[in-house]
């Protein structure tokens, strides 16, 4: 390949710095063992059976938690989950930063919890992470976006296809998705 006129440098990027991984590399290449066959699968597996697992693996976990199949769980010792949730299909929780969710909240299915991200202002984008937090009684409609350092707040429903990149309120049914907007990367 021949020259390119891009300033981004990927090949600087150090996955060293930035990501507290919170666990040994043994028991993170076990979970995705263990998760492969028990989270991903489309095999309806007791929902006990996989609480169970999850805190073997430190998850801190109330009661009445429904996890559905081919939920894909990054980092269960970052998890921590109220009464009475419901994560549907397919749902990602992408936890690099703790990932914490409240009472009675539902995730609706192919949403994605994302407490990763990089630093494109910066040639080697290095991680730019953040928690996550779903207060109280929150829904997270299907198939939306829920970014780093984001709180959702009590009783608040985000519906379907929402973008949120950024804190929402208490006790708000809200379609978030950002103005579309171009400005330049480098200046």
């Amino acid at each position: 390949m021949g020259q390119s006129n891009s300033k981004v440098l990927l090949k600087a990027f150090d996955s060293s710095k930035g990501l507290d991984r919170g666990s040994s590399k043994l028991k993170e290449v076990f979970w995705y063992v263990v998760k492969v066959f028990f989270f991903l699968t489309a095999i309806p597996y007791p929902n006990s059976f996989k609480i169970f697992i999850l805190k073997r693996f430190g998850a801190k976990i109330g009661e009445g938690v429904v996890i559905k199949p081919r939920v894909n769980i990054h980092f269960p010792w970052k998890l921590t989950i109220g009464n009475h949730v419901w994560i549907g299909e397919e749902v990602f929780l992408l936890n690099f930063e703790n990932l914490s969710i409240g009472n009675n909240v539902c995730i609706s299915q192919r949403s994605f919890l994302c407490g990763g991200n990089h630093d494109y202002k910066n040639k080697s984008m290095p991680y730019r992470n953040g928690p996550i937090t779903l207060k109280d009684g929150c829904w997270i409609g299907a198939s939306c976006f829920i970014g780093p350092g984001v709180t959702i707040g009590i009783d608040t429903v985000i519906t379907v296809g929402s973008v949120v990149t950024k804190t929402v309120g208490n006790n708000l049914v809200t379609h978030v998705f950002p103005d579309q907007f171009s400005k330049q990367r480098w200046s």
